[in-house]
């Protein structure tokens, strides 16, 4: 039975391997494919209406109890990537 992570975007329950971790790292969001880096990790469905309903909500910031503005673009250019290439993550 693989786990259940809750996306920040849209809130529901997925599989762990079909959703990315976000972690926080110089008030900078940074896509952790192997879910290795150190840290609170926040996850996200790769898909951009998951991004931007938490971005919308501010939930990356309490996901990773963080203050102040994180740059997305990592975020944004990885889910793009996805979207390009049809896949969900790295590690697949």
């Amino acid at each position: 039975m693989e786990p259940v992570r809750t996306c920040v975007g849209c809130r529901s329950g997925a599989p762990r391997s079909s959703l990315l971790r976000v972690v926080a790292q110089n008030s900078k969001l940074v896509v952790d494919h192997s879910a290795t880096l150190p840290g609170r990790g926040a996850w996200l469905h790769p898909v951009v209406g998951c991004l931007d309903k938490a971005l919308q909500r501010r939930a990356f910031g309490r996901a990773l109890k963080v203050d102040g503005m994180l740059d997305t673009t990592a975020i944004q250019a990885a889910l793009e990537e996805n979207r390009l290439n049809g896949t969900v993550n790295s590690n697949e």
